[in-house]
């Protein structure tokens, strides 16, 4: 019989007004890949709280190495080998990467920092990962996101831990560096690690898990399943308690006659991308494709006008906008949702009624006073609308699940009714249940004749919602055309070697 490095049972955790987990059971061997699944609200992301000693539990029982414990704080749990990586990165912008990779647990010698030393050992870890080109000297907030991914796993390894709890590692990385990470997970797992995994992309479960766990409302309801023999359809009737028959939704034909509601012509930041041509039609999905770092997420901030371009127009409904104002795009008909929503998108201390209706603040000014009572009601039948869990707009926004944010993010445009969306990344994070409401809510939108176009690095995802796709490689748009005259292999190959045939 395997010994369990970790063992839990019976847990239970509770906030005002809700209990996030309402009994959790399993056990993670050493040098396995445990896969946790489940919804956004399913107690995933409690959980990992809970076992990497950011919250403490009501009930239950935590064993780790044989012994009950229960972690203080995070310090302590890091430093009896147990560390975790979030889905919402927790990097300190302003601070170097050898400073955020020992974070909590400086390299000092009699009061005094060893930051050589500190920078010798955050140049192996980077290397171990695959990036040493990542210098550990650099400011952390001036990295691109997938660095950004990399030092925090730097930093979860910096103290040669024996559980790594890895959340949604891959959600920002390319198809490359998914392999380094694979190889990476492989490496320390020989070594007698064990690593839980928490991924929304079952195809990566199959890939690097070995058993997987299942949660549902905050319970437990499979554990112990053969990651590779498992039926996805099965993972996912118990994930979400149904049947889904088709992730993407059917596709109308866009009309050839409907108005260019965006074009985009010769748009240039100096830096990141250059000649970038773009038109979208009312009733159009248009789709990004390429690599992290690609140029893709600049592309549509500076549409968006948050950054300033250095050349080229952006017109929407046959108006100029003015470059780098924001203003004038909103005005204008124009919401972004951008990739890093809690950095970005949202307030996260203000409740979700104010997230929602804060880019329509004038329609609910009266006299000079927010009329909140407005606001709360139009604010209920959006998220009544799009199931945002736990219910209830009074509630502070930090406090949803990745997907329940994503959800805010896009009422916030519902409720504006846009003329133009652009979606970067929309469904990162997010379950397969509300990833399926997500797809059949841009369609709807497009078929309401708003104007989408959609950044992922999910190529199924942008072939499966798209109407026509934009392949991007090294900022220059490489490949355009309708999306069912391409497959995934070769917007694989534009991306890889940026010409098309």
């Amino acid at each position: 019989m395997v010994s369990s490095l970790l063992s839990v049972r019976g847990l239970v955790k509770r906030f005002p007004g809700v209990t996030a987990l309402q009994g959790v059971d399993f056990e993670v061997r050493a040098g396995e890949v445990h896969c946790l699944l489940g919804q956004n609200g399913a107690g995933k992301s409690t959980l990992i709280k809970v076992l990497s000693g950011a919250h403490r539990p009501d009930e239950g029982e935590i064993r780790w190495r044989g012994e009950v414990v229960e972690f203080g704080n995070p310090t302590a749990a890091m430093r009896s080998g147990v560390a975790a990586i979030y889905q919402e990165l927790d990097l300190v912008a302003g601070l170097s990467v050898a400073d955020n990779v020992f974070l909590g647990h400086e390299l000092s010698t009699a009061g005094f920092t060893k930051r050589a030393e500190a920078r010798r050992r955050t140049r192996a870890l980077l290397a171990r990962l695959g990036h040493p080109e990542i210098w550990p000297d650099r400011d952390v907030g001036r990295l691109s996101v997938a660095h950004q991914q990399v030092v925090s796993m730097a930093r979860a390894l910096s103290l040669d831990g024996q559980l790594l709890i890895m959340d949604e590692p891959s959600a920002v990385l390319d198809p490359d560096e998914v392999r380094v990470l694979f190889g990476i997970i492989r490496e320390l797992t020989a070594q007698g690690v064990a690593v839980i995994y928490i991924s929304h992309r079952l195809a990566e479960i199959r890939e690097i898990g070995d058993r997987v766990t299942v949660l549902k409302d905050g319970r437990t309801v499979a554990t112990g399943l053969n990651a590779r023999e498992t039926k996805t359809a099965d993972l996912i009737a118990l994930m979400t308690g149904r049947v889904l028959e088709n992730v993407f939704p059917q596709r109308k034909p866009v009309d050839p006659a409907a108005p260019e509601i965006l074009k985009v012509r010769g748009l240039a930041d100096g830096a990141r991308f250059a000649e970038v041509d773009l038109t979208v039609r009312a009733g159009e999905v248009v789709g990004l494709a390429g690599l992290v770092g690609s140029g893709r997420s600049e592309i549509l901030e500076t549409v968006y006008g948050a950054r300033k371009a250095a050349e080229g127009t952006v017109e929407v409904d046959g108006r100029k906008l003015r470059r780098g104002s924001v203003g004038a795009a909103v005005r204008a008909g124009m919401g972004l949702c951008p990739e890093e929503r809690k950095s970005q998108g949202l307030l996260l201390d203000q409740a979700v009624f104010r997230n929602i209706t804060v880019s329509s603040m004038s329609s609910f000014a009266r006299f000079g006073f927010l009329d909140d009572r407005a606001e709360r009601a139009r604010s209920s039948k959006l998220t009544e609308a799009l199931d945002v869990r736990p219910a209830g707009v009074d509630r502070v926004v930090r406090g949803l699940s990745g997907g329940n944010q994503q959800k805010v993010v896009l009422a916030r445009w519902l409720l504006r009714e846009c003329r133009v969306l652009l979606l970067d990344e929309p469904t990162r994070g997010v379950d397969v249940g509300a990833r399926s409401e997500i797809y059949e809510l841009i369609r709807s939108l497009a078929d309401s004749g708003v104007a989408v176009v959609v950044v992922s690095s999910d190529v199924e995802e942008v072939l499966g919602l798209a109407d026509r796709v934009l392949v991007v490689r090294e900022g220059r748009v490489v490949h355009e055309g309708p999306a069912d005259e391409i497959d995934e292999s070769r917007v694989l190959d534009l991306v890889m070697e940026g010409h098309a045939a």
